[in-house]
């Protein structure tokens, strides 16, 4: 994997500097199959296809809880706004943190990104324009 580019990819998405459109095309182009963030560890830690790993650090202050209930309507609502909208990353976080999102793994070949609660709650959401196989 390209440390280089997963790393500045890393730092703009914290930013904002980053859509994630394009923070999918930095990642795959340097080798990241997907990834796992931690909003209670406030890392993310990406996976290549060999069992490489790198984590990075999510280093935003003054971010709440992970709530205990996960609100599968206020995430969605949250992501839409994110597609939408361009809400910066930092506030995509602190609302699905009081949303009850513990983590995530994002699927960069799947094109998915499922979402998960502290009870074992989950959401998976397909990127723009990709679908379950049939």
């Amino acid at each position: 994997m390209n440390t280089t580019i997963i790393f500045e990819a890393a730092h703009k998405t914290l930013a904002g500097k980053l859509s994630f459109p394009e923070v999918v095309g930095q990642l795959l182009t340097a080798g990241v199959e997907y990834y796992h963030v931690d909003y209670v560890g406030l890392k993310k830690t990406f996976y290549s296809a060999d069992g490489d790993m790198v984590v990075t650090p999510i280093n935003y202050e003054e971010l709440p809880p992970v709530a205990a209930e996960f609100d599968t309507d206020a995430l969605r609502a949250n992501i839409l706004d994110s597609q939408r909208n361009n809400q910066p990353y930092r506030d995509f976080t602190r609302r699905a943190m009081e949303e009850g999102v513990q983590g995530y793994f994002a699927f960069l070949r799947g094109k998915r990104v499922t979402y998960f609660g502290r009870q074992g709650d989950q959401h998976t959401e397909w990127f723009p324009g990709a679908a379950p196989a049939k």
